[in-house]
């Protein structure tokens, strides 16, 4: 019997991301309670906002790119102490593409890098316009 390092190590990857996927969906999800001061279809006289569905983002970590299902509320918005809005990367991903982009490596590079690490393609133009 062979163990092969690189499945094994392709497939960790790919189960901590999934709960990290649904660890963060779920604290997404409780924070929408807590905002509209009730659970999803419960019934409350105390009711601030009702559920509208979700939308889908994608948000890129290290442990790579996350498919987020955010809260829709009706009577309030939704901000998220988890995640600020608009925000599409980690912050410890950003200054990784920074500091490489600093240290001298292409844009070209730095695209092909952020492709292998976080399987998100990071285009020339987004770094450049970032800087």
């Amino acid at each position: 019997m062979q163990f092969d390092q690189a499945m094994f190590e392709t497939r960790l990857d790919a189960m901590v991301r999934d709960k990290v996927e649904q660890i963060v969906n779920a604290m997404l999800d409780e924070e929408a309670d807590l905002i509209a001061n009730a659970a999803r279809y419960e019934r409350s006289d105390g009711r601030k906002a009702y559920r509208a569905g979700h939308y889908g983002r994608g948000f890129t970590v290290k442990a790579g790119r996350l498919a987020l299902r955010i809260p829709k509320l009706k009577g309030a918005v939704f901000e998220s102490a988890v995640i600020e809005r608009y925000r599409r990367r980690e912050q410890s991903v950003e200054e990784s593409l920074i500091d490489m982009y600093l240290a001298g490596v292409s844009t070209r590079r730095v695209d092909d890098i952020s492709q292998l690490l976080w399987g998100e393609r990071m285009p020339s133009q987004t770094l450049s316009d970032k800087l």
